[in-house]
């Protein structure tokens, strides 16, 4: 099988390096619109080659489409025009509702698998890529109704081969739960960073103070704007609706100290322990 990979940063890249491992596919071939994350991809075996984007789609048996989503949508449905039946294409996109929306009375709809690999680092490029990264985490699959089930078959085994977990959801309900547990977190993170990075115009010792927590909250902060800006615009009502109820609680918060409330600051504090039965 020929494995071709538009898109070699972070997710592709680290795809790229398991699925190789695993002996997944026999060739991998690569695009990416840029020069230097297409050299550096194959100089450092990513990839065997890199080939034009119209070349590496019709040589790919299985092509994984991993760009910023506003860029799948552009491209996923040029692409479906390009395949025969027996070529699949899988995309590795954020958000999904939007694009799935794009193609859904495409001819070729049933050659492609809407999906979402639950892992990533703040880091970005062919240079990002590292072994592992998939490991444990949830590999999701939405409207897998509207794919082949050859196409589903192919994605499931991708994901077994990154030891991943399968997770079968409608695309709606996925960018609602992504929007609660993955982009609200970018938007604070981005948010404490601006915030810390005003202050410090004027407290120029406030980063050496900064602890682990400080650390881990903002480490998202260095995430990369090509990649978040489509996320949270394509996402837009669910982000904003858990925007509006993030900032209720941060009022909470606020009212309470604001009057000396000790006790309700304990019970907003113990109310948000219960996370603990979540993540462990």
């Amino acid at each position: 099988m020929t494995l071709g990979i538009i898109g070699l940063g972070l997710i592709g890249g680290s795809m790229a390096i398991d699925l190789r491992k695993k002996n997944f596919a026999d060739h991998f071939i690569g695009y990416d619109n840029s020069e230097l994350n297409g050299m550096t991809a194959q100089r450092i075996g990513l990839v065997d080659e890199i080939l034009p984007l119209d070349e590496l789609i019709a040589k790919s048996d299985l092509i994984i489409l991993s760009v910023p989503v506003s860029a799948a949508i552009r491209m996923l449905s040029d692409i479906l025009d390009k395949i025969n039946d027996n070529q699949y294409v899988v995309d590795v996109c954020s958000t999904k509702e939007k694009l799935n929306d794009s193609v859904h009375y495409h001819p070729r709809r049933k050659n492609y698998v809407a999906s979402h690999p639950m892992a990533g680092t703040e880091f970005n490029g062919p240079w990002a890529a590292i072994p592992n990264l998939f490991a444990g985490r949830a590999g999701i699959i939405c409207n897998a109704e509207d794919s082949d089930a050859k196409a589903v078959e192919l994605v499931r085994n991708m994901y077994d081969s990154l030891n991943m977990r399968i997770i079968y959801m409608r695309a709606a309900h996925h960018d609602v739960h992504v929007a609660y547990v993955s982009h609200i977190s970018h938007v604070i993170s981005f948010a404490l960073a601006l915030t810390v990075l005003d202050k410090e115009k004027n407290e120029k010792n406030i980063f050496d103070l900064a602890s682990g927590g400080f650390a881990s909250t903002a480490r998202l902060s260095k995430s990369n704007a090509d990649m978040w800006v489509p996320i949270f615009m394509q996402n837009k009502e669910n982000v904003l609706s858990v925007l509006d109820a993030y900032m209720d609680k941060l009022s909470q918060f606020k009212t309470a100290m604001e009057q000396n409330d000790e006790q309700a600051l304990r019970n907003l504090i113990e109310d948000a322990n219960r996370i603990k039965r979540i993540l462990r």
